[in-house]
């Protein structure tokens, strides 16, 4: 491989949706360079963020049944057992719910955790609080997605944020998907919960670092109850 193609493929695609705010970017740091040069180089700066921020890196995820991997990049926020939205019609008692949550600077490309069939489709409109506390996934707008698997139904709800104020969907109902396809992506520092089906057992911990479509949150086929974490 040569140099050139080495630094090319080191360089992850940007997603569609980030093209008009790259290029507004790109366009106001222009005119401030016009303006007053050290402007200029503090919206080259913001380019280049807002680049990154809609990058979409290839990703490989693991495709043997009963694995549930991240939907989001991001810090493992919480792990509780929450009852879930009404809204996704998952039932009236606490489900395991894994919350992972996105700064400014994670990749903001959604991926489904499981494959199996999009049953429903939720938007509810909300505030805009820290998408950290546990109150955003009750207060904040939102959108979910119910997906249908062998192994039961699985809740994935996109959560806007503080900064957040735009959440977008590429699926709809009654399609099929695969593990990892992306499914939608939210602008600018969010949050994503995953209510998996009673009895599941997280095999991750608060504090760790997900890998959208990669990291393992969860697999049916174990029989353990889960594993404690430590950090250093």
């Amino acid at each position: 491989m040569s140099i050139s193609n080495s630094i090319r493929a080191q360089i992850p695609t940007i997603h569609p949706e980030g093209y008009p705010f790259i290029g507004g970017f790109a366009l106001a740091s222009l005119v401030l360079f016009w303006v007053w040069s050290p402007f200029g180089w503090i919206g080259t700066a913001l380019t280049v963020w807002c680049a990154l921020f809609f990058r979409d890196p290839v990703r490989t995820t693991p495709v043997r049944d009963g694995i549930v991997v991240a939907p989001a990049d991001g810090r493992i926020s919480m792990i509780a057992q929450v009852l879930p939205p009404a809204e996704l019609g998952l039932g009236d008692r606490p489900l395991p719910r894994i919350s992972i949550f996105m700064s400014v600077f994670n990749c903001h490309v959604n991926r489904s955790p499981v494959a199996g069939r999009i049953d429903r489709i939720a938007y509810r409109p909300g505030k805009f609080i820290n998408a950290e506390l546990d109150k955003a996934s009750e207060d904040n707008e939102r959108n979910s997605l119910v997906i249908s698997t062998a192994n039961g139904r699985i809740g994935v709800t996109q959560i806007a944020g503080l900064v957040a104020r735009r959440i977008v969907t590429f699926v709809r109902e009654g399609q099929t998907i695969g593990a990892g396809e992306r499914f939608g992506l939210i602008r600018f520092g969010s949050r994503l919960d995953v209510y998996l089906p009673e009895g599941t057992a997280a095999l991750v911990g608060e504090g760790q670092t997900a890998i959208a479509g990669e990291t393992i949150l969860a697999d049916f086929r174990l029989s353990d109850q889960g594993r404690t974490y430590r950090g250093s």
